[in-house]
């Protein structure tokens, strides 16, 4: 049997879009004489549909799309994901399934049965699990097919209390097809292979994955899918960050130990870049937008995130602006000029000093006479703000926010301000990290100048500022944050790390205090097994380590 793989980035809602790339691959599958394409879950739809689904009229349009597909499978079998309507008056009102068409027709479908309701996913929210498990019966071959989650119930701290596969493999099925949504973070891949290896080596059977690629919205799909034999072996990997489209022979597969050596694991900085470009072309593709603007300050964040930019969008189509103070520094404006040259995009600086004047004058009666301070800082970056939104409603370009997840977390940011923006391209990657992308940008010509990277970072919004005037070093607060963020780590297991109690009890006061500033960010490309925005959800007004 051949067996075609279809690594697609489909488009949320957009059943047009998404139904066309789906025949054509059908079409280029018969032509190469497959017998079977694969594709990913929910893929009519598009993944996540989130609220969607409670409309009747976008469950209809699935169901449209599914019978104008099924009409392009003669001579040829096609698994395809979507969610249907559950004919039970008991339960949730959908299941989400993978359909199985042949002959034209709709054969069955096989809805999941394990739905994920953890960080970012909410499945339970919309559908059904599964409690009936059927093989399927095609060509002489019995097929466990199986949707993402499903095989993840594996190891030694199982989540479910039921294991899918255990159930189909009573019906002695030749080999597994799992059709997933599965977001990227840096780890995923690595885990994905581990967890499919675990499943091929339990029930000796080869395995066909097939996954999403693309960004929708914050989340990313890095594609990636996958095909095992039987021995626990990568026999192939598809592309990453890319749309892709194989065909393999399972009897190959099943019967010819691969000679395939050992995939290079890429490298976490080259993976999270990779990521944010892919996820910043498509924000901007699928909202039919093409010009990105944001402020150039002359630091490594802003600095990064239009080297990231200009490389998804092309460097003439983002226009970076600097907007200089009485507190910016001479070299700053140089490192953020000489950037613009470097990337060949077209910019302009438009001097802050008198709009911000002339608000402190306005405002000085009713201040009265206080000092200078962290108002007049504010006053700076939100003046700044006004400006990039003013040209950004003027033009219909999109607003790049540059703030990193470092200063995100401990709110070292301005809302309305610097944290303005139609899209957080930096905002789940941490300080030490933006300094580590700013080297792989320069890995062969230096692109970022080097001084933008070696200087003591700076807000510049009062004289000679300096980050670490208010923040721990960048290396120490990192590492804290990602233990309390990521790995979830309290105050008493961070000290007993060796962390200084003052900078611990500190540092988690200021996320906490802070989440009223991240619940009104923009959207954050998640590229971290935990981000900021919808896979964590903490309460504003709470005392906990506040």
């Amino acid at each position: 049997m051949k067996i075609a793989l279809a690594q697609i980035n489909y488009f949320i809602g957009n059943f047009e879009s998404n139904v066309s790339k789906i025949k054509n691959a059908i079409k280029k599958a018969k032509q190469q004489k497959a017998d079977l394409i694969i594709f990913a879950e929910l893929a009519v739809s598009g993944y996540p549909p989130r609220d969607f689904l409670e409309f009747d009229d976008f469950i209809n349009k699935c169901k449209m799309a599914i019978e104008s597909i099924a009409k392009e499978c003669t001579d040829i079998a096609a698994i395809i994901g979507s969610p249907v309507f559950n004919p039970e008056y008991q339960g949730k009102d959908l299941y989400n399934s993978a359909i199985f068409i042949s002959d034209g027709k709709v054969k069955s479908s096989h809805h999941k049965s394990l739905l994920p309701n953890y960080d970012i996913f909410d499945e339970y929210r919309y559908f059904e699990p599964n409690r009936e498990f059927n093989v399927i019966n095609y060509k002489g071959y019995k097929i466990a097919l199986t949707i993402c989650e499903d095989l993840w119930n594996i190891g030694n701290d199982p989540m479910y209390t039921i294991n899918p596969m255990d159930e189909l493999y009573k019906q002695n099925p030749d080999f597994i097809v799992n059709i997933a949504a599965s977001p990227f973070n840096y780890n995923q891949a690595e885990i994905r292979k581990s967890i499919f290896t675990q499943n091929v080596i339990k029930y000796k059977l080869p395995l066909f994955y097939v996954n999403h690629v693309g960004a929708q919205t914050e989340l990313l799909f890095d594609g990636g899918s996958l095909v095992i034999n039987k021995s626990g072996e990568v026999v192939d990997e598809m592309k990453y960050f890319k749309e892709d489209f194989k065909i393999y022979d399972l009897k190959s597969i099943n019967e010819i130990q691969p000679k395939i050596t050992k995939s290079k694991k890429a490298e976490k900085i080259a993976l999270i870049h990779d990521a944010l470009v892919m996820g910043v072309k498509n924000y901007f593709e699928k909202l039919g937008f093409k010009k990105a603007i944001l402020g150039l300050s002359g630091g490594i964040d802003s600095a990064v995130t239009l080297a990231i930019a200009a490389k998804a969008l092309g460097n003439k189509n983002v226009y970076p602006v600097l907007l200089p103070s009485e507190f910016s520094s001479s070299h700053s404006i140089d490192d953020a000029l000489q950037l613009a040259e470097n990337i060949g995009c077209p910019y302009d600086i438009i001097n802050i000093e008198e709009i911000c004047r002339s608000f402190n004058n306005s405002l000085n009666s009713f201040f009265k006479e206080l000092p200078f301070d962290l108002t007049e800082e504010n006053i700076q970056a939100r003046t700044r703000g006004v400006i990039l939104m003013a040209l950004s409603n003027k033009f219909g370009y999109i607003l790049l926010n540059t703030s990193n997840k470092s200063e995100a977390a401990v709110g070292y940011g301005t809302l309305y301000g610097d944290m303005n923006g139609g899209l957080s391209v930096l905002g789940d990657v941490y300080k030490t990290e933006v300094f580590q992308l700013a080297n792989h940008i320069n890995k062969f010509k230096e692109i970022i100048p080097v001084n933008t990277i070696e200087k003591p970072p700076s807000a510049e919004l009062r004289p000679n500022q300096k980050v670490s005037d208010s923040l721990p070093d960048y290396e120490i607060l990192d590492k804290i944050l990602y233990q309390y963020i990521e790995l979830r780590k309290g105050p008493k297991e961070l000290i007993n790390q060796g962390f200084d109690e003052e900078i611990v009890k500190k540092t988690l006061k200021l996320v906490n205090t802070n989440e009223y500033k991240r619940y009104q960010a923009p959207p954050i490309l998640r590229v971290s097994p935990k981000a900021f925005g919808i896979g964590r959800r903490m309460p504003i007004v709470a005392k906990y380590l506040s």
